[in-house]
């Protein structure tokens, strides 16, 4: 933890002392971060107990819940509250008809309030008189790019290419005018998504979340699922790096990305360098479709057991309901603190690297008493990270009755002994459905672009994924990408057209 510490403590240092960081020239970065790494090494000491908080440690002490998060029921009376309050409600709905023809955009501008976007986005010091580019022409901005045009630059994006008075419908689902030879340039964007806070990132997400919630895409019965993905940046070789105890000390051009280790892809390398984004994800049991919802973006040098609480802290801060939650391995609740602080349970597949407790079915889970008992134990609950069993057998059934306890207590573990035993549960099912979790990440990264990370901070790459997120929620809810599926006609019926 010690190398993390100091880490910490370099960033820290380089953030207040350069404030335009990304400005200063490259010769000039190496020197600083080699100097500041070093000094930083030697006064440094070991002995001392680490007083930094976890989410310092991890990167992400900037994405944790805040005053000022509206929650969905919160967002629900927010909206209502400020169309019900409108004598005129106006709009340029008639102007979207004439020029956006696309049926996407046009289900997504109507959807969009421009009067509660602004409200969300906007700081203490907003004001919209003498104002010509609002909040929400950046916003619309922002979500056309990742669309439509997920692909090409922001340079390229802010062109007459693509935001010319000859692209009306462009125009008009941003809202700017059509008379008028006036754009929006990529530097306007680039502070637009730097300055966002996460704040306002989360409450705007969960605006479109309130939207999401209220279509037909979930039915009755869903489940929550966590999985991670890196998101690789440019800053392939560091400025400066010390090894201490073992452990490699990396500082980036991007000062909160890192070196970590990428799950296995025959066509790239085992590491990458830059973030994981760790993602909430519901999916619709019986359609089994998945829908991200929120997501926690840090360096990809930590394990991903580490973001589990922060990940439900602020999905309950936001009103997401989080019940059960199915992931791999990796997000284990070993010690059963995520359940106590929050009542959430975490199911996993069972680990093979957990010792089997005696007497206990290796395929199915179930219990028995003893070795010679063939009568299986019939599951009570759980209380203090242990699992309670009595015995099954009806009177007169066990020639061991007399003899036996008739009652087991075993351990909690990472096996078949989870806060959900595999053989009391029907567990098969839910961990099945964990896989199709993946399916967003390949949304994110293909459809929207997060494939490509066109930023390079922490700050406006969070504010990419929540953008990213949004936009992944608004084609479902248009629905208009869905592949038409061809019916097959029977081959008896297509012999009896031919026939005729």
């Amino acid at each position: 933890m010690h190398h993390k510490d100091i880490k910490k403590e370099v960033i820290t240092q380089l953030k207040n002392k350069f404030p335009n960081w990304c400005r200063v020239p490259h010769k000039i970065k190496k020197e600083i971060a080699a100097k500041v790494l070093k000094e930083a090494i030697a006064n440094y000491d070991f002995n001392q107990d680490i007083t930094t908080a976890t989410g310092d440690l991890l990167g992400i002490s900037n994405q944790l819940p805040v005053k000022g998060i509206i929650n969905l029921d919160k967002m629900a009376e927010y909206i209502n509250e400020i169309t019900s309050s409108r004598i005129i409600k106006f709009s340029n709905y008639d102007r979207s008809a004439l020029f956006i023809k696309d049926e996407e955009l046009q289900f997504i501008d109507q959807l969009i309030d421009d009067t509660i976007i602004n409200n969300l986005l906007s700081n203490d010091s907003y004001s919209p008189s003498m104002r010509e580019i609002f909040p929400s022409h950046l916003f619309r901005a922002e979500l056309l790019k990742t669309l439509k045009y997920p692909e090409i630059s922001y340079r390229k994006f802010c062109t007459d290419e693509y935001l010319g008075l000859d692209r009306q419908q462009n125009r008009v689902f941003i809202g700017l005018p059509l008379h008028k030879n006036m754009i929006i340039d990529h530097t306007q964007l680039s502070r637009f998504r730097t300055n966002m806070t996460f704040k306002q990132q989360i409450n705007i997400l969960i605006y479109f979340l309130h939207h999401f919630y209220k279509s037909d895409l979930l039915g009755d019965c869903t489940l929550c699922a966590v999985d991670s993905t890196e998101l690789a940046n440019d800053c392939k070789v560091p400025l400066a790096s010390l090894k201490i105890n073992g452990t490699k000390i990396r500082i980036y051009g991007d000062l909160d990305c890192d070196c970590g280790k990428r799950r296995n892809k025959r066509d790239k390398s085992i590491f990458v360098v830059g973030y994981r984004l760790h993602t909430l994800t519901v999916i619709d049991v019986q359609s089994r479709q998945s829908f991200p919802l929120v997501s926690i973006l840090a360096p990809a040098n930590h394990h991903d057991s580490q973001f589990l609480p922060f990940l439900v802290r602020l999905a309950q801060a936001m009103g997401i309901d989080v019940n059960l939650i199915t992931a791999d391995e990796a997000y284990h609740d070993k010690d059963g603190s995520l359940f106590e602080e929050t009542g959430v349970i975490v199911t996993t597949p069972p680990s093979s690297n957990v010792q089997r407790p005696e007497n206990i079915d290796a395929e199915t889970g179930v219990v028995f008493c003893h070795n010679e008992c063939p009568i299986k134990m019939e599951y009570l609950g759980s209380e203090n990270q242990e699992h309670e069993y009595k015995c099954g057998a009806e009177l007169g059934q066990c020639q061991y009755s007399e003899t036996c306890p008739q009652c087991r207590i075993i351990q909690m573990d990472q096996g078949l002994f989870q806060r959900l035993p595999f053989a009391s549960m029907d567990l098969n099912e839910v961990h099945d459905i964990r896989k199709n979790c993946e399916r967003p990440f390949n949304l994110l990264k293909n459809q929207v672009g997060l494939e490509k990370i066109r930023v390079r901070s922490q700050q406006a790459t969070m504010t990419r994924c929540t953008l990213g997120t949004i936009a992944v929620l608004l084609i479902k809810m248009a629905g208009q990408r869905k592949k038409k599926k061809t019916i097959k006609e029977p081959q008896h019926l297509l012999n009896l057209a031919v026939n005729m």
